[in-house]
């Protein structure tokens, strides 16, 4: 059977092309690895409404900020306030608004490996982000966590978490 000038067999789409979610959940996860934290690596990955990328991030220490004398310990901050990462890091979400160069975020969609904290929750309402993808709420019992998914429905952002298909993908370099 022939149709537009091939015939179906030579027109057939590939059926097992990753969806959008993987597509960019997988963008997360590589640039997650960029993250020199060794506890945790974070990525995210701003989109538009059309699917095109808009900016990326991962947590790690702001521009200017070596990554070889500021500390990535965990310590709590009364034991040692100047050695504890947290004052410091600059989340994978704040990165990846702040990384963005063309204008207005307005109905984007955020994908996340860990959902937001407060702080972050703050900056992708008022950048104007409509949707986040997560994959991982391991802190989701926190008061950061709590107040971040109290605020995000709020102000309307809809939220959910991203559904591993199990598929794998090796990458190599």
């Amino acid at each position: 059977m022939k149709k537009g000038g091939f015939s179906m067999s030579e027109n057939d789409k590939r059926q097992d092309a990753i969806s959008w979610d993987e597509y960019f959940m997988g963008i997360c996860t590589l640039s997650a690895h960029r993250s020199k934290d060794p506890s945790t690596q974070v990525g995210a990955c701003i989109v538009s409404p059309d699917h095109k990328i808009l900016s990326m991030g991962y947590n790690g220490f702001p521009k200017g900020c070596s990554d070889d004398i500021f500390p990535w310990a965990k310590m709590k901050a009364e034991q040692d306030p100047y050695n504890a990462k947290y004052f410091y890091v600059t989340h994978a979400e704040l990165n990846a608004i702040l990384n963005y160069r063309g204008g207005s975020l307005e109905g984007a969609t955020i994908y996340v490996t860990l959902f937001p904290c407060n702080e972050c929750a703050k900056a992708i309402i008022q950048s104007g982000i409509k949707t986040l993808v997560y994959w991982e709420d391991i802190y989701a019992d926190t008061p950061a966590v709590k107040a971040s998914k109290r605020m995000l429905d709020a102000a309307g952002v809809r939220y959910y978490p991203y559904q591993p298909t199990g598929r794998s993908i090796t990458i190599e370099f």
